[in-house]
């Protein structure tokens, strides 16, 4: 996708990009109100910079952060991951990594959470002025014609899911959050207030349910990747659905089973290689592909950013990991930053044999076989910063799936940046999803098919019972370092309470302990509170 930036004519936002709010004097700066006419081309750039938000580290905005720190994917993933079991980061001397890793953060602002909410709430507004500017009235007085319309109007459904998806990214991590659509008032005097949680989750699940439907212009399932269809639709509601108690206090396990059944029928297929789903080429591999409900494309060349996977690739090894000879996932990048606890990966995969000094472990699980344990030591009890303690977790690989770190070196050897698209939706989840509403709706054989499928991809032996305890392994095991962990913990009641422990959860403490139920959400940043007086601090903060 290209890099198209746009300037947002009236932006209601927060205080972050209020310097927005007005049109400048000069009339060919490519803004909303001069931009568009009557050429397809200015409408798709304009859904073009929706899309472009979630790769982005060129927005400025944000003050005493750099592009890709702030980038939202690596924002999010990095509060979903290192607050709890799958991941901790070794780069103490940042601002956000103490606070997330220990659970210890408070109301005083962590760049990784203000980032998550200042991104989600920015973009929702880009896609509020993008309806505004291609409403069917500001078409009709352009002289837009028929034809270019109903384009336009599948334009808008695509928005439409973005600002759903950003709205389930924001209610998930703060609760009430400001709520606007494109049909809220706006411009610099404005200030929108907060909208509870529930009420936000009502209008997204409305707005998915009409863009599933018949009558709406929402492209078809697998249409045309990596934009979104209605099968990303689809994803999306089984996933508001499966945490609806979470959210709103009222179980939607028939409605999230409904919503699996949607996608079965929409020709999605597991991948046959679990791999593959996560290497340079899962964009253009056809198998990995086909299991993508939705997906963000990243490019080495086209989407340099230090955020997305790009981060995730280059925080999973030190600079000494990667040589002339090799580079284990095929960029030339090593931060020392992320890894994995070895009590997740023993309690999960099954691991046994591990020699530190050859690299080699045997794991019962092939999703397990993602580790690089090279010159590691296992334990990170009284090394948390210490990126050498722990497992290096290469899910994420720039090497296509077709080929060996030897034969890719050559090509690697120029690439810094991230070749592998993200996976924001994918049918595996759904399999999850439908077996966790089959087993609370007292039916969990009709589970049973899906589940063996992710058995046997993974080459272990399917489950005796559809349980609790299984899923919360299962999606440990299936979901690593795709940013569920955190919500799936919340929504199992072991994120914050002692009936699961894990190290430094909840504190210094190796052994781990509990924390306080409110930091299920986290804090409205302070800058927003003290800018926006319609905003209410959430409890406990």
């Amino acid at each position: 996708m290209k890099k198209i930036i746009y300037i947002l004519t009236a932006l209601a936002l927060t205080s972050c990009i209020n310097d927005l709010d007005t049109l400048p004097l000069n009339k060919t700066e490519p803004i909303s109100e001069y931009v568009y006419g009557t050429d397809e081309t200015a409408y798709l750039k304009g859904l073009s910079r929706l899309y472009f938000q979630f790769v982005s580290n060129d927005l400025t905005d944000l003050q005493q952060m750099d592009g890709g720190a702030s980038e939202i994917i690596r924002a999010f993933w990095s509060v979903q991951e290192t607050t709890t079991d799958a991941a901790k980061c070794s780069w103490e001397n940042d601002a956000w990594v103490r606070a997330l890793n220990t659970n210890t953060w408070t109301d005083v602002q962590n760049d990784a959470v203000y980032a998550v909410y200042v991104r989600t709430l920015q973009g929702i507004a880009f896609v509020n002025e993008y309806l505004r500017q291609t409403a069917p009235a500001r078409l009709n007085d352009r002289g837009v014609s028929a034809e270019l319309a109903a384009k336009i109007d599948v334009f808008r459904a695509e928005a439409r899911f973005i600002r759903a998806y950003l709205y389930w990214m924001a209610i998930d991590c703060f609760g009430d959050v400001p709520f606007t659509t494109e049909n809220s008032p706006f411009g610099g005097t404005y200030f929108p207030k907060q909208a509870s949680r529930s009420y936000i989750f009502d209008y997204c699940i409305s707005e998915l349910t009409y863009l599933m439907s018949d009558e709406s212009p929402m492209p078809e399932a697998r249409a045309e990747y990596p934009r979104a269809d209605k099968g990303s639709v689809a994803g999306l509601l089984a996933r508001m659905y499966l945490n609806s108690n979470v959210y709103t206090g009222v179980e939607r396990w028939a409605e999230a089973k409904a919503a699996c059944e949607a996608v079965f029928d929409m020709g999605y297929s597991l991948c046959p290689d679990y791999a593959a789903l996560f290497r340079g080429d899962n964009g253009t591999n056809m198998q990995a592909r086909g299991e993508m409900l939705w997906a963000i494309g990243y490019n080495a060349e086209k989407t340099q950013s230090y955020g997305g996977t790009s981060y995730i690739l280059s925080a999973a090894l030190a600079s000494t990991d990667i040589t002339d000879q090799s580079r284990p996932n095929g960029q030339r990048n090593g931060w020392a930053g992320l890894r994995v606890p070895y009590e997740y990966v023993s309690k999960y995969y099954g691991v046994s044999g591990q020699d530190y000094e050859t690299g080699t472990y045997q794991v019962d699980d092939k999703r397990g076989e993602v580790f690089y344990i090279k010159g590691r030591s296992e334990s990170m009890d009284g090394a948390l910063y210490n990126f050498m303690n722990g497992w290096s977790c290469l899910k994420f690989n720039n090497i296509p799936h077709d080929m060996t770190d030897e034969t890719y070196l050559p090509v690697s050897a120029v690439k810094s940046f991230s070749d592998v698209d993200f996976p924001m939706i994918r049918l595996a989840e759904i399999y999850l999803i439908y077996a966790e509403a089959c087993m609370n709706l007292g039916i969990p054989s009709q589970a049973r098919p899906y589940i063996d499928q992710l058995a046997a991809r993974a080459g272990v032996t399917p489950p005796s019972e559809i349980t609790p305890d299984f899923l919360v392994a299962e999606r440990a095991r299936e979901l690593l370092w795709e940013a569920h962990r955190r919500t799936d913990l919340i929504r199992f009641g072991l994120y914050d309470t002692d009936a699961y422990l894990w190290p430094y959860k909840g504190g210094e403490s190796f052994a781990g302990q509990a924390f306080p139920s409110y930091k299920r959400i986290f804090p409205i940043p302070p800058t927003e509170l003290a800018t926006n007086d319609q905003l209410v601090q959430n409890p406990g903060y």
